[in-house]
């Protein structure tokens, strides 16, 4: 064998070697919905973290298998009926991989969503920040204001039905009103305007 077919050779053989040794770019995960998503305690409503798997140049990569994690205590929750901490999906084809079914449990506070993947044996994390909280409780006083205005909207209703002329059975009287136009208590009657 030439010397000169001996180093052609040689080359060669340094060029797979370190082809095969270079390490392979990871994959991007891109968060699409679920992020700073606050899910509700009472109602047991979370929102389903959905992230987009790519290429470093952008493309979908689809069949990578996407591990969503959830926190084992403090503010968390479960995915799916069997109420697991954790789901492993394959992304479709544009990508997309959905944590579906998550269920908000009863600690309130942020926590945290951790997402893995790999592609080409190259992993890659991400982390999605969530806050499960009670509902907005309305108390007694603003119960009160909301049954005032009911009343004050029925009272006006009865108003309006008096100025189109429209009567009833009842003895024509004037209605009772004040000049401010506050409703003063008593038996309304409706009748014809006088």
């Amino acid at each position: 064998m030439s010397l000169g077919r001996l180093l052609i050779m040689l080359s060669f053989a340094t060029v797979s070697a370190a082809q095969q040794g270079a390490p392979v770019a990871g994959p991007t995960i891109q968060i699409v919905e679920g992020d700073g998503a606050i899910n509700s305690i009472r109602l047991h409503r979370g929102h389903d973290p959905i992230v987009r798997i790519v290429t470093p140049d952008g493309q979908p990569i689809a069949g990578a298998a996407v591990t969503f994690l959830l926190p084992s205590n403090g503010p968390s929750g479960t995915f799916g009926t069997d109420g697991g901490l954790s789901l492993t999906v394959e992304s479709d084809s544009r990508g997309i991989a959905a944590g579906r079914g998550l269920r908000p449990n009863d600690v309130a506070g942020q926590f945290r969503i951790r997402v893995n993947t790999a592609w080409h044996g190259a992993p890659a994390a991400i982390n999605l920040s969530q806050i499960n909280a009670e509902p907005v409780v309305h108390n007694s006083h603003t119960k009160a204001i909301v049954i005032l205005v009911a009343i004050v909207a029925a009272a006006g209703g009865g108003a309006a039905l008096a100025a189109s002329g429209h009567s009833s059975n009842s003895p024509s009287t004037p209605p009772s009103t004040s000049a401010s136009g506050s409703i003063i208590s008593g038996t309304p009657v409706i009748g014809p305007p006088h």
